[in-house]
């Protein structure tokens, strides 16, 4: 399983995934284990397809969950194969992953004003980060970034005066550049004076907390959880794709190139209009 986590990195694959991947495969490892009372050191289709109903009927898995579990077992049948282990891929996008049709209107879309009020909520808290935590979730909600993108930022991968940063992705450090508006220029500016009275101010990372250089994804978790029931970093990044298309802001190739999305698939889910603008579709019948 190292070789296969170095085989991950040097694909240039995030931290994310290549934990998801690991999980997937010790997941699928285990299951093997526990059927046949052997160790698995090839994969073999009708093993696959028996792993797939397990997780669907047994386990009562979502589409999505089942694809992420193939996809992790078809990148490691590559990684088989290139290694020597094994001769054949055995697994196929195609025919082997569940249809998923996606929903038309998401429930969990927020308006411009829930999140400006959540924000604001945060500024106003008076706490000794708010400045730190308002840059945050302005970050996510009006530049789109994930999480884990937000809390990898470098100082040197900012540069407020021409308004974009540099996410970086991987070992070969591909990067994606991302254009800010004023609201999260300000936002930034203002935190910048704050982290200079922290106790790690020669750490390399943009946001840094008080107990590490670097601040953990899973506190800013935490931190939106204070404000809201709601509102999720993810539910931030959301109402950015959301937002962006709908206000006319930027095209579908446009705000797949700002949030980083691998396939415009994704980006087109967000052209779905929210509940609220269904109800009012129907009302104007």
């Amino acid at each position: 399983m190292e070789e296969y986590r170095h085989y991950l990195e040097s694909l240039g694959r995030s931290p994310n995934t290549i934990e998801t991947y690991l999980l997937a495969v010790e997941g699928y490892r285990k299951w093997y284990q526990d059927s046949f009372g052997l160790e698995m050191t090839q994969l073999y289709r009708p093993n696959i397809l028996d792993y797939k109903s397990y997780l669907i009927h047994i386990r009562k898995l979502k589409e999505e969950s089942v694809n992420a579990r193939l996809a992790a077992l078809m990148s490691y049948n590559r990684f088989l194969v290139a290694s020597g282990r094994q001769e054949q891929l055995v697994i196929d996008r195609e025919t082997d992953y569940i249809p998923v049709q996606a929903s038309y209107a998401s429930p969990g879309t927020v308006s411009q004003a829930e999140v400006d009020a959540f924000r604001q909520a945060i500024l106003a808290s008076g706490k000794e980060l708010c400045q730190r935590d308002y840059a945050m979730v302005t970050l996510l909600a009006y530049a789109g970034l994930r999480d884990s993108e937000m809390v990898g930022l470098l100082l040197a991968d900012v540069d407020l005066t021409s308004k974009e940063l540099a996410v970086r992705k991987g070992k070969g450090g591909k990067k994606r550049i991302v254009y800010l508006g004023d609201k999260v220029v300000h936002a930034v500016r203002e935190y910048l004076p704050v982290r200079t009275r922290q106790r790690y101010t020669d750490s390399p990372y943009l946001f840094v907390s008080r107990q590490a250089p670097k601040l953990h994804r899973s506190r800013v978790n935490q931190i939106c959880a204070q404000y809201s029931q709601v509102i999720t970093p993810h539910t931030l990044r959301h109402f950015f794709c959301s937002h962006a298309l709908e206000t006319g802001a930027y095209t579908i190739a446009e705000l797949a190139n700002q949030a980083g999305h691998a396939n415009v698939r994704t980006t087109l889910r967000y052209t779905n209009p929210s509940v609220q603008k269904m109800k009012e579709k129907a009302n104007s019948l």
